[in-house]
């Protein structure tokens, strides 16, 4: 299985943000839209960072409440790993492992194009086992 198959099933859509708006804002989009991380982009297309949960809260950590009115490139880690559509679901899997990553952009031709999350590489995976659960019992049921 591939990642543009976990794409197709989840949807595309990036929530974003700029590296110089405040941390207050990040908090916001990461609330009102349920996520674990914001992709940070100055154009909306080339990635310049990535925060989730766990940098807010070091960031907290390290700059008190004074962090929401602080800039978002406080907090994010402009060292992103990334993916593309045609990589391997295990590969993947591995990388965020290898990377403690729980989100990657996903990127076509340099250009950003989704997000792909642990959780959404676990349910792709079950959903896997399943479907070859059902064939199984159907094969052998007859």
């Amino acid at each position: 299985m591939r990642i543009n198959e976990v794409i197709h099933n989840k949807g595309s859509s990036v929530i974003t943000a700029r590296a110089d708006q405040d941390v207050r804002h990040l908090v916001d989009l990461l609330a009102e839209h349920r996520i674990g991380a914001v992709v940070i982009t100055d154009d909306g297309d080339t990635v310049t960072g990535i925060v989730g949960e766990r940098d807010v809260v070091q960031g907290l950590r390290r700059f008190g409440p004074d962090l929401l009115d602080r800039p978002i490139s406080d907090v994010m880690d402009s060292d992103v790993h990334t993916c593309g559509m045609d990589d391997e679901l295990a590969a993947v899997a591995t990388d965020m492992t290898r990377f403690r990553a729980r989100h990657l952009p996903v990127m076509v031709d340099g250009h950003l194009a989704a997000i792909v999350s642990i959780g959404d590489i676990v349910k792709s995976r079950i959903d896997q086992l399943q479907t070859e659960q059902e064939h199984l019992v159907k094969y052998l049921h007859g």
